[in-house]
């Protein structure tokens, strides 16, 4: 346990993805009670673990990365003293991994956080209950922090654990227009909209706004390229969208990748369905726009904003209508674009500290167990290989670690298997779904 502000504190990080992985390692750094970290990272093993290409654009490094299963990561924290583990990874992950820790009956365990990669926008009660039992649940707004304790209480459950913060990767200089630069930029997600039919409109109308504004750039930010998986499945990857496009791409319109604050440098008006990257465009105050097109719809994540003055249609966006944000709406969503940002994890790291403190932290206690959710909750730890106490399943045990060619045979195969189920997804089950609708 570090007694100083100097003293380097170890922590962990468990990620699922590449996004997970940027808010749980930037998380770390800014909640530790020092200004000495010693950041572990583990990437769970699954569908969506990053590529090289993806832990490279997020530009986060650790003192230590490494690819785990659950069970491993679960034997290191027995075998190796930490101070605080974050888990950034989906809901019954972290469900899973608070039971397995609680089984470990650690003598001295690490002060453990999770919380959300960004906007709440879907399964508000089921993924709050199945983080319920960290010592944190950070809440990235004050808006989230006030619905987070509300479903606990809801069900009675403790809600001390839910502290106010802010998305950890906030961040640019603020805003300012330049006389020679008109940018516009959208944000994609990979998962909305889902259809080809939805995701080909959005791709004509960004390729019809170029034309129509040719002096202005007009860029199309992807999260991944074809083959690799983030937080969601992407199905219908725009850039073999783009290939399809009748009368190709005009010369003012470029599909771009890297880090989201480089893109946002150049950026004049920033334009998404339901993204984060609002959020961060909206706390360097650069012009932003909610697209209605498609409705404003719960299944689509826009609903979020109602309230925000930021709701636009193409076809308003096309005759230069930007959008002005509410500013009551903004205090409330933690943009900190009132230069507040710096204050944000003051109350989180306090509250670490001073559990940091206690001598032995009792085991985690989720409000799922074996008694109020015997038909939901072994379900969900056997898809991570525990049985319904938390311990590992017969036959899920850690093995020895393997080098030299055994290791290089055992990493092609995951990635031969990756591929195949990337193909199955990009693929086989549109073609599927498709001859299902015929």
């Amino acid at each position: 346990m570090p007694t100083s502000t100097s003293e380097a504190v170890r922590v962990a990080v468990l990620a699922d993805s590449d996004t997970r992985w940027k808010w749980g390692a930037l998380t770390a750094r800014r909640i530790a009670p020092s200004t000495s970290v010693e950041l572990s990272g583990f990437l769970l093993r699954g569908r969506a673990t990053p590529t090289a290409r993806q832990l490279a654009e997020v530009g986060v490094r650790a003192d230590a990365l490494r690819e785990v299963t659950g069970n491993e990561f679960l034997r290191t924290m027995k075998d190796e003293p930490y101070d605080i583990v974050v888990l950034a990874l989906v809901g019954g992950a972290v469900q899973a991994m608070l039971h397995g820790l609680a089984a470990l009956a650690l003598p001295r365990r690490p002060v453990v956080v999770t919380g959300y990669v960004g906007v709440v926008y879907e399964k508000l009660s089921d993924g709050l209950l199945l983080r319920h039992g960290a010592d944190v649940v950070l809440a990235n707004s004050r808006h989230d922090a006030d619905r987070f304790r509300a479903v606990y209480e809801g069900v009675g459950a403790d809600a001390s654990a839910v502290t106010e913060a802010a998305l950890p990767f906030l961040g640019g200089e603020p805003y300012a227009p330049k006389d020679d630069r008109d940018t516009l930029v959208f944000a994609a997600q990979p998962s909305v909209p889902a259809s080809r039919a939805d995701r080909t409109y959005l791709l004509r109308r960004l390729v019809e706004h170029a034309r129509l504004h040719p002096k202005r750039e007009v860029l199309l930010k992807l999260r991944s390229k074809p083959g690799e998986h983030t937080t969601h499945i992407e199905e219908l990857p725009y850039q073999k969208l783009a290939d399809k496009l009748p009368g190709g791409l005009p010369p003012n319109f470029r599909l771009v990748y890297g880090h989201m604050g480089d893109v946002l440098d150049r950026t004049d008006l920033l334009v998404t369905v339901s993204s984060t990257a609002a959020l961060e465009s909206l706390h360097r105050r650069i012009p932003t726009a909610v697209l209605t097109d498609f409705g404003v719809r719960e299944a689509l994540g826009n609903h979020h904003f109602l309230g925000s003055g930021l709701m636009a249609s193409w076809d308003q966006l096309d005759g230069g209508h930007r959008p002005t944000p509410d500013a009551e709406w903004l205090a409330g969503q933690g943009v900190a674009a009132d230069g507040s940002y710096d204050s944000a994890f003051d109350e989180v790291r306090k509250r670490v500290a001073e559990l940091l403190l206690v001598p032995s932290l009792p085991a985690p206690a989720p409000y799922y167990t074996p008694s109020t959710a015997p038909g939901y909750l072994p379900g969900i730890l056997a898809r991570h290989h525990l049985a319904p106490d938390g311990t590992p399943l017969p036959g899920s045990a850690v093995t020895t670690e393997v080098s030299g060619v055994r290791r290089v045979v055992r990493e092609a195969v995951r990635e031969v298997a990756r591929g195949a189920y990337r193909h199955g997804v990009q693929r086989v089950a549109p073609v599927i779904r498709r001859m299902g609708e015929l």
